[in-house]
């Protein structure tokens, strides 16, 4: 177990100014752009493989970083760049750790390299667990998911929602109800191969903010596939579900469902994500607050500024503290027995928010023009708070992690 420092080592820091340049250079020229564009940043992701960001080599080794600071390092280089691009380099990664989080060895080895194709013929994944009538109440899922042992198959039926980058996937990691009695705990997750019958984009979304990035309902009609693209295999998951009955019936421990295994394992990194946006905003803004003059002297002079960007520091640094904390805790089997993965996230979603606008604040008028990239990352930083958890359930994941309450 590697012990937890706050250092990083120098082949970590010759890949953070690595990724930091990727993100100064190819990234931020590009970002206005494709905001503007609501389009998937095919060139800049294409630009990204050849380099080796975008690659299974690269997030495997991050992924496996012995510190647990690969991941969140990463991301919030390229976060720093522009949010929208970097989720669209980065949103294979969550379909990533649902087959990771889920599936065999043999199944990852299948699935994972085909979510990301090769430096001449990209390709990107997507996971698939939101549908219309339930967010963030995952025991509310409709999509059903029936076997059919006389060809050893599975039948998908129904409609996911908010999908980064669904329909336009090389693979779709589905969530499906395989045992509707069992509420959250009959829940399994399903690969769905490329060019699969059956599967089809529904409404493409336009956002607020990550508009760069591709977000989609995703429509299940007679979707099937082999019975080896359930994740984790049918002995597995018959001996989950005759865990979660018997559990079921004498009121025993939660037994975990497929879409939180991967959101628990994810919520960290999209904590760093934020951090990187709040850290280009906060930057945006001190060198605004130095250069810029009124009444004859720069207006950092003015504590009303001054205090604001203190605070500003302050909260990104606490911030970027609890998503290490918690990535190393993941990576070295550290349990969560205070949520400290949703805490890390609530954190950092609620200060890209609010240091965000105080970097429009600190422009004024210029802030809130899009002549300044202050006016997208507030837009951008909005999303941090709703997906993957909204603020309001990583609180509630927090208290009833420390109460042991069924807090609702």
């Amino acid at each position: 177990m590697a012990e937890f420092t706050m250092e990083l080592n120098d082949e970590q820091k010759e890949v953070r100014d690595w990724l930091h340049g990727f993100a100064a250079d190819v990234i931020r020229p590009a970002a206005a752009e494709w905001d503007e564009r609501e389009e998937t940043p095919w060139p800049v992701i294409q630009e990204a493989a050849k380099v080796g960001i975008y690659s299974l080599d690269f997030y495997a080794q991050q992924y496996f970083d012995a510190t647990g600071l690969g991941i969140p390092m990463a991301m919030e280089e390229l976060f720093w760049g522009d949010a929208g691009i970097a989720l669209s380099i980065v949103g294979t990664g969550l379909a990533a750790v649902g087959v990771l989080a889920n599936g065999t060895e043999e199944q990852i080895g299948t699935w994972i390299p085909q979510m990301y194709g090769d430096a001449n013929d990209v390709k990107v994944a997507a996971f698939c667990s939101s549908e219309p009538d339930a967010g963030s109440d995952v025991a509310s899922m409709r999509t059903r998911a029936v076997y059919d042992e006389a060809k050893d198959e599975w039948v998908l039926n129904g409609t996911k929602t908010w999908a980064t980058n669904g329909g336009i996937a090389n693979v779709h990691v589905v969530v499906a109800v395989v045992d509707p009695g069992l509420g959250s705990k009959g829940h399994a997750s399903f690969i769905v191969p490329p060019n699969t019958p059956g599967l089809s984009q529904g409404q493409k979304f336009k956002k607020h903010g990550i508009r760069a990035s591709h977000t989609a309902e995703v429509v299940l009609e007679n979707v099937r596939v082999p019975g080896s693209c359930l994740l984790g295999g049918k002995e597995k998951l018959d001996e989950r579900l005759a865990r979660a009955r018997e559990r079921a019936r004498s009121g025993g421990e939660r037994v975990k469902n497929a879409a939180m295994a991967t959101f628990e394992a994810s919520r960290p990194a999209v904590g760093a994500m934020a951090v990187g946006t709040a850290r280009a905003a906060y930057e945006v803004a001190l060198d605004y607050a130095t250069t810029r003059e009124q009444f004859g002297r720069p207006i950092i002079d003015n504590q009303g500024v001054a205090f604001q960007l203190a605070d500003m520091r302050t909260s990104i640094d606490a911030a970027r503290l609890l998503v290490w904390r918690a990535s190393w805790m993941a990576v070295n089997g550290k349990p969560f027995t205070a949520a400290e993965g949703s805490m890390s996230k609530l954190f950092a979603s609620e200060t890209a928010k609010k240091v965000t606008g105080q970097a429009i604040q600190i422009l004024g008028g210029n802030g809130y023009t899009r002549e300044y990239p202050v006016e997208r990352m507030h837009r951008d930083a909005a999303i941090y708070t709703i997906f993957e958890g909204t603020s309001e359930i990583q609180r509630l994941v927090i208290a009833r992690t420390l109460s042991g309450m069924p807090i609702r």
